[in-house]
This record gives C-alpha cells, structure tokens and sequence, in this order.
C-alpha cells in the first residue's frame, strides 16, 4: 500500500512523505524542524518501532552531549549552515507516546564536522529521511542508575 500526503505543521509549513509498506520516505522543506517533523509522522502513522535515517541541510541545530557522571546534558545551538552528513536514530514509545531518539553529524564550510543528540534542526534547503517501521513495540523507562530513558524488552 502506498500513501502520498502532505501533512502541515503548526499551520505553516507542509513537508510531503509516502508510504511504501514499511518504509516511510519524508521529504522536509525549508524552515521545517526535523524532531518536529519525525514526532509528528509517526504519530499520523501509529509508529511504536522505527529505524530512522536522513540526509540533508540546516542552518539552526540544537545538539547535546550526556555527561553520565552529572546525568546531565550539555547542548550547544550552532547558527550556520551546515550538510547532514548522518542522521540516525529510533522510534520507541514511553508513556504512550511516540519517543524519538535522534543523533546527528553536521559539517561545515570549512569541513569540520560536529555532531550529538540531536533535540531541533531547521531546515535551510531540504532534509530526506527514511522511518524504516519494525513491526511491534518497545518501551523505554527512566533508569536510575544511568540516568536515562532506556529500552525495556
């Protein structure tokens, strides 16, 4: 089976995507945010498990770094354009609700590349991303120990 719709975010923006089985293809646009966009099609499509992977360019990011013995995150915004060299991450589900875990390598201009936990990016020309659904569900629960949102089997 495959869908082909245009789903508007916060009434401004409409990225496009098409289904194909179980592979979801998103096409995001300019000013689109991908945390956003990614939440937003899973929970229009009922995704519980999900492989995600995507290509493309911003120009805001948001990216962190977990400190394990503060159990705290560092996040930094960097304000320039930059090429997704990788995006990848999984769909979980805590609480009941969608759970997205992202991580993401930017380079630069000058080549140098940067990357962490992705929590924004905004999209300075297009992003392309593939949500690969696994059938069933997993769930993530708050580990003490760690200090983390962690899958439980």
């Amino acid at each position: 089976m495959v869908l082909l719709y245009k789903i508007e975010l916060l009434g401004v923006r409409a990225m496009e995507m098409k289904r194909f089985a179980s592979k979801i293809i998103v096409r995001c646009d300019k000013d689109d945010e991908i945390v956003q966009t990614i939440t937003k099609v899973c929970r229009e499509n009922n995704v519980k498990l999900a492989a995600i992977t995507g290509i493309g360019a911003v120009n805001e990011v948001t990216i962190g770094l977990f400190n394990p013995t503060t159990r705290e995150y560092h996040s930094m915004q960097f304000k320039k354009d930059m090429e997704i060299a990788g995006l990848v991450g999984n769909v979980s589900r805590m609480n009941d609700e969608v759970y997205i875990h992202v991580h993401i390598t930017l380079t630069d201009s000058s080549y140098n590349a940067i990357g962490g936990h992705l929590s924004y990016a905004k999209v300075s020309c297009t992003a392309e991303l593939i949500i690969d659904v696994i059938e069933g569900e997993v769930n993530r629960s708050y580990n003490d120990e760690v200090g983390l949102n962690l899958l439980q089997f």
